[in-house]
């Protein structure tokens, strides 16, 4: 693996108004300095975290995964963010990994937010995705997820001596009322699973009144946050060191001790 570029888009969000989302995050896009491999933007961020499926909800081929086509291709990175999908007759919380090709991946949030009713308005996704650039192999996941190690636990293959990712990503809208749970956990999944952490959360206040404050980072397989806390808007770019995490799984193999599991519902 070569190092890996990554851009985190901590922002606001305008309450249920896409166009308004849309228009002010391709404004920060076109800001992060290429080149950059991976662009990151939060859970819901064209509308923001709503239980009104029915107003919010686009198809697969809609408006914001067009847009997502576009400004991957224009930007020449992956732009990866969840939405509201209505997909076979169910509503989903679903993230879009979306290449510059076009070429596109999806996971569906498989932990919904039950205090508020998220699992009433939304089907559960089934099954965990791996992704893939130049060598880096990624599990993404969506906000509430982070709190069940299980769905987020890394393996290790002994006889090809590969682990299953190594980056695991949390886009969110993770409210200011639990951000030291939100703090703890990210440093716990990186280090319980030998990898890189990034976790992406949004600020402000959304239509229901819930306060959001921000706190993205990213966290390296030791559990060290590599940047300061920060509860503001802000567009940077990090770059995610191989040999580092390489260097750690090498001297600190805890994961040749890990307990084997097969998850089964």
């Amino acid at each position: 693996m070569k190092d890996l570029q990554v851009a985190l888009i901590q922002s606001d969000i305008h309450w249920q108004e896409v166009d308004a989302n849309l228009a002010s995050f391709e404004e920060k896009i076109w800001q992060v300095e290429s080149p950059v491999d991976l662009i990151l933007l939060p859970e819901m961020f064209n509308t923001g975290f709503s239980m009104d499926v029915k107003s919010n909800a686009e198809r697969m081929n809609g408006k914001t995964f067009k847009w997502l086509q576009h400004m991957a291709m224009q930007k020449k990175a992956v732009i990866a963010g969840s939405l509201t999908i209505f997909d076979d007759n169910d509503y989903y919380n679903r993230l879009i990994w979306m290449t510059p090709s076009g070429e596109f991946f999806c996971y569906d949030k498989r932990h919904l937010f039950r205090m508020t009713g998220e699992q009433i308005h939304f089907a559960s996704g089934d099954s965990k995705q791996i992704f893939e650039i130049d060598g880096w192999k990624i599990n993404p996941m969506v906000c509430y997820d982070l709190r069940f190690p299980v769905w987020s636990r890394n393996t290790f293959n002994l006889k090809n001596k590969s682990f299953g990712y190594d980056l695991a990503i949390y886009v969110a809208n993770w409210p200011s009322a639990r951000i030291n749970a939100w703090d703890i956990l990210l440093k716990a999944r990186a280090m319980e699973n030998s990898c890189y952490v990034i976790g992406l959360n949004r600020i402000g206040i959304d239509g229901n009144g819930v306060s959001y404050n921000g706190h993205s980072n990213i966290i390296d397989s030791k559990g060290f946050a590599q940047h300061e806390i920060r509860e503001n808007e802000f567009i940077e770019k990090y770059t995610l060191s191989a040999a580092k995490l390489d260097s750690h799984r090498e001297k600190f193999p805890s994961h040749l001790d890990a307990d084997n599991f097969e998850i089964i519902g």
